[in-house]
């Protein structure tokens, strides 16, 4: 296969950019760097579509391997054709393949081979053949009559050869390939409730079907869940009829005295063999589907969340809430560094609510606290409703905001938690990761499992190889493009930055630990085991806000220092005083040399001279301060308070396959339906909304007793509200 030739069609790229993409993952560079220091190269594709050229690559790689295996296997059994062969080549999938390989592959005992073992395959092959002036196939199986082989009579052998002829059918790679198309366009998924009397969440299940083409992915994944559940018997169905046509249009003769005995052979076929099989494979096809879907929701929300804007600059109050253990409580510094912790307990008698209050009061201003993060799990509601009264009662600036404390519980538990916090109580870690999420999310949630976070669906039933594989990749997408400062990061968070092992994060913050703070990148190069390939890949990435040289604080490659001093020298700069000098006006003297002859003069392209110039422009920057900010509130309300028409302001903390949640500050997050995300139609929601929007919306109606609020963004008569 020419992989070049089919990536560049399937992503419709040029071939030049697809043999250099492969060439550069080949030669062990990681995507991140491909797409910020190999732009010229490739043509300045994103990390996205470079990722999923290197999946789709890994795929068709294995498919060449079970290709080439097949042909070897078949060809040593003395059974290569050139018609095979020719299929062989043909196949471009690895289901296809093994079709092909299907009627070789050595096979368990069945009703076929113990046939064959009694000498039955002649007769199979003469009653298939379906001659015109063939015996009747009683006829033929008289000659077949063997007791020593347990073929006791004329019938028996018949028996046995319609079996043979009936794999035979099934082993057919063209037939198999027809029913599934048409079963795949055609049939229809059907649940039934296995426990009728039983009320469940899937009970809308309980009597469904649907055609298959057109289910939405989180049915797919419901229906599955709830036949693991064994609340739902789950079956495809097709038109007998339909799919028994493509077995008899191919196999059966009509002019011919053995075609009645090979129609009731494809009718056995069918039923007892193809069509069971076709019905496994076309549910497995459902649900990796859906899983593929699922994993790119899930992708699109975690790469949201975690560049939401930090709270930067900010002492910070995180609050775990809790009844019987009580609140716990941390106070962090704007470096994220402890600095007090205890336990309140706001939900308890007024006494203990009255000691909680001085507490928290007498710690913000201690410390000069400014925001306040609660956790928004068991007992948020009243935290939250404590937490504005003491506002109020100080009002003194402070705000607060509730964040998702999804993972903190395993987080705290983790080995790396006991490593950070070895002289906390595991409630208390907790505390401290909910203050550090709204100080900087990214720094704070790569140490979570990603399928601990909770901005998906159906997460915990992906396949964990590919769901570890996606999900790595946006972590380490994001981690990347907002760079790491070196002498801050933890393990966790460096072993994320392109071309860092874990071995290598810890050998760096050992380095940093005996060494002091790092005053250059190049004195990255003294970290055990950290070589020249590992310093190409990861020094980008890497800030070194201490330097004396301003680009050790950007992100700029040290590949490319020559070409950035060079830069500012050609525009009249003095690069000795780099880190005083501003260099404001420096896009308007590169436009006047033009874009260019200035890249020719350096000796880069284009976009990397774009690249120097943007960070020239503003060192040190965070392409997470451009984004909107959190919504802090001071205030809090009540479900009870939603009256159908209210107009509110939120913030989006899920997208899925059917909308989108909401948080509008009353606890229980709102649903906006894909049908009321706007006025115009979208196949998903993420074609309007993602996790950390800052959304109008407006309440349709709210079910206190089910906890059920449904929103509106629509804006025309179609978004009616509920009286």
């Amino acid at each position: 296969m020419d992989f070049v030739k089919e990536l560049s069609t399937q992503f419709s790229l040029q071939e030049w950019q697809v043999q250099k993409v492969i060439e550069l993952i080949d030669e062990g560079n990681t995507i991140p760097f491909i797409a910020r220091y190999r732009k010229e190269a490739h043509g300045s594709l994103d990390d996205q579509t470079l990722r999923e050229i290197a999946e789709r690559l890994e795929y068709l790689r294995s498919l060449e391997k079970r290709r080439t295996e097949v042909a070897e296997l078949i060809t040593a059994a003395g059974s290569m054709t050139e018609e095979l062969s020719a299929a062989l080549n043909a196949a471009a999938t690895l289901s296809e393949i093994d079709d092909i390989y299907r009627p070789f592959r050595p096979k368990r005992k069945t009703r076929a081979s113990v046939a064959k073992e009694k000498g039955l395959d002649p007769l199979a092959q003469a009653i298939f053949a379906q001659e015109p002036d063939s015996p009747y196939p009683i006829d033929l199986a008289e000659q077949y009559v063997n007791p020593e082989l347990g073929v006791e009579t004329p019938e028996d052998a018949l028996a046995g050869a319609l079996d043979i002829i009936a794999e035979m059918i099934s082993d057919d790679a063209g037939i198999r390939k027809r029913l599934r198309v048409v079963a795949m366009a055609q049939g229809e998924l059907v649940s039934k409730a296995a426990k009728p009397d039983e009320d469940s969440v899937y009970a809308q299940y309980y009597d469904f079907r649907q055609p298959a083409a057109k289910l939405p992915g989180h049915r797919i994944l419901a229906i599955d869940r709830g036949e693991r559940e064994e609340f739902l018997k789950v079956s495809l169905e097709l038109d007998r009829t339909k799919g028994l046509n493509i077995l008899l249009s191919t196999c059966v003769k009509g002019d011919s005295p053995c075609a009645e005995a090979v129609r009731q052979a494809a009718e056995d076929a069918y039923d007892r063999l193809i069509f069971p099989s076709i019905e496994r494979e076309i549910r497995n096809t459902l649900t990796e589907q859906a899983d593929e879907a699922a994993i790119k929701v899930f992708s699109v929300n975690l790469r949201q969340l975690l560049m939401q804007p930090p709270v930067k600059g900010r002492v910070t109050m995180g609050l775990d809430p809790g009844y019987r253990t009580g609140c716990k409580v941390a106070v962090v510094d704007q470096t994220g560094r402890v600095l007090d912790t205890g336990v309140i307990y706001p939900t308890h008698s007024q006494a203990k609510v009255a000691e909680a209050k001085e507490t928290v009061k007498r710690l913000i201003q201690k410390y000069g606290v400014e925001v306040i993060a609660i956790g928004n799990g068991t007992a948020s509601k009243e935290t939250e409703i404590f937490t504005a009264d003491v506002i109020h009662e100080l009002n003194t600036g402070v705000s607060y905001m509730v964040v998702s404390e999804a993972g903190a519980s395993v987080y705290s538990a983790s080995k790396l938690a006991a490593q950070e916090f070895p002289d906390y109580d595991v409630t208390l870690r907790s505390a401290v990761s909910i203050a550090r999420r709204l100080q900087d999310p990214l720094a704070e949630l790569v140490k979570i499992d990603p399928k601990a976070i909770g901005v998906g669906q159906y997460q915990h039933d992906m396949p964990k190889k590919r769901m570890d594989e996606a999900l790595g990749g946006v972590v380490e997408d994001c981690v990347n493009t907002v760079g790491v400062d070196l002498n801050t990061a933890s393990p966790s968070l460096l072993e994320k930055v392109a071309g860092i092992t874990p071995t290598i994060s810890k050998n760096i913050v050992a380095y940093r630990e005996e060494n002091g703070a790092f005053s250059s990148r190049a004195e990255l190069k003294k970290v055990p085991k950290l070589g020249p390939k590992t310093f190409e890949q990861c020094a980008g990435f890497l800030r070194v806000s201490e330097s004396k040289n301003i680009l050790d604080n950007t992100a700029v490659h040290p590949e490319s220092y020559d070409a950035a001093k060079a830069l500012l020298q050609l525009c009249g700069y003095d690069i000795k005083n780099m880190k005083r000098e501003g260099f404001s006006d420096l896009r308007d003297k590169v436009n006047a040399i033009g874009e260019e002859q200035a890249a020719a003069q350096l000796g880069v392209g284009v976009p990397t001279l774009h690249d120097i110039v943007n960070e020239l422009l503003r060192p040190g920057r965070d392409p997470r301060d451009e984004l909107p900010k959190p919504m802090l509130r001071t205030d809090v309300m009540s479900m009870e308070d939603l009256k159908p028409g209210m107009e509110l302001t939120g913030t989006v903390r899920n997208v899925i396959d059917f909308g989108a949640f909401v948080d509008i500050g009353v606890h229980q997050d709102g649903l906006v339906h894909i049908s009321q995300i706007c006025d115009r139609y979208i196949k998903h929601p993420s074609e309007v909304l993602k996790v950390g929007d800052i959304v109008t919306v407006r309440v349709l109606s709210v079910d206190v007793k089910k906890q059920r609020i449904s929103l509106t963004m629509r804006t025309d008569k179609a978004a009616q509200i509920v009286q």
